[in-house]
Parts: structure tokens; C-alpha cells; sequence
């Protein structure tokens, strides 16, 4: 598979599933063994383990978009870097909704099988998350 169709591949995968919600299109992409390295403790592996979390972080976050800022591919590898954006509209890992807006600049990083994403890895800047919702203070306000 080509490092410009892993691209698209990836490219898909967050406009249509992070962003669109599009969890067919998921089926598709995601390989049903995918283990993904970035699910919260005692969450189950797998597609289903991976659709569970985006649709929890889309319940908890309303207008939930990634923009991708670089795509770069070698090999079966694929590395996203871009910003998600959104308003915490419902319970986020027991935080209530704030109702405010949040921007979390992160990395990703896709492996890429035969079409099918098959793991995943994800470096986002949880910090920031965690002072726009209010739950620790912004270093101005320390």
C-alpha cells in the first residue's frame, strides 16, 4: 500500500469518523484486532474498544472536530498532528460540563495494514484540556 493511499486513509479517518461522527465508515477503516495504545485504563481493546472511546469523547465534547495541520507518512506508519476543538456539553471522565470551549493541540500516530488501521498511538496536550475546563489552574493563575 502506498504511503500517499495510507494518507488518504488516515486523512478519512479523522475527517469522517473524529470529526463526522461516522462510525460505518470506522467499520471500514479499522481493523477489528486494532489495539490502540491510548485508551484509558480498563477500557477493551479492539474496534469496538476504539468506537466506544470516540463516541464517549463526542457525547462528553459537542462540535468535535480535529484539523490537521501536518500529515506525514513512511512506510505503514502515519503521523497526524493537528488541534481538536469542541464544547464540553457532558460528563467528561467525572467532570461535569462546563460549557466551555476547548482546543487541544496532538500527535498521532497510525500503523496502516493492508488498508486498515491496525494500531494506534495519541500524544495530546491533556494539561491544557484539564486547565480549560477549570479543573487546574492556568500557570497565570497559580
Amino acid at each position: 500500500m502506498s504511503v500517499e493511499r495510507n494518507k488518504a486513509i488516515a486523512r478519512r479517518l479523522y475527517d469522517e469518523v473524529i470529526s463526522g461522527g461516522d462510525f460505518e465508515v470506522f467499520d471500514e477503516l479499522a481493523d477489528v484486532h486494532l489495539i490502540d495504545h491510548s485508551l484509558p485504563p480498563g477500557w477493551p481493546q479492539g474496534r469496538e474498544g476504539a468506537k466506544a472511546n470516540i463516541s464517549y469523547i463526542r457525547g462528553a465534547m459537542s462540535d468535535w472536530r480535529f484539523t490537521i495541520e501536518n500529515l506525514i507518512a513512511e512506510g505503514d506508519k502515519v503521523v497526524l498532528r493537528g488541534t481538536f476543538r469542541g464544547t464540553h456539553a457532558g460528563e467528561f471522565f467525572g467532570i461535569p460540563p462546563t460549557g466551555r470551549r476547548v482546543e487541544i493541540p496532538g500527535i498521532h500516530i497510525l500503523k496502516i495494514v493492508e488498508g486498515k488501521v491496525t494500531e494506534h498511538w495519541a500524544n495530546n496536550d491533556d494539561l491544557r484540556l484539564m486547565q480549560q475546563l477549570g479543573v487546574i489552574p492556568a500557570r497565570e493563575q497559580v
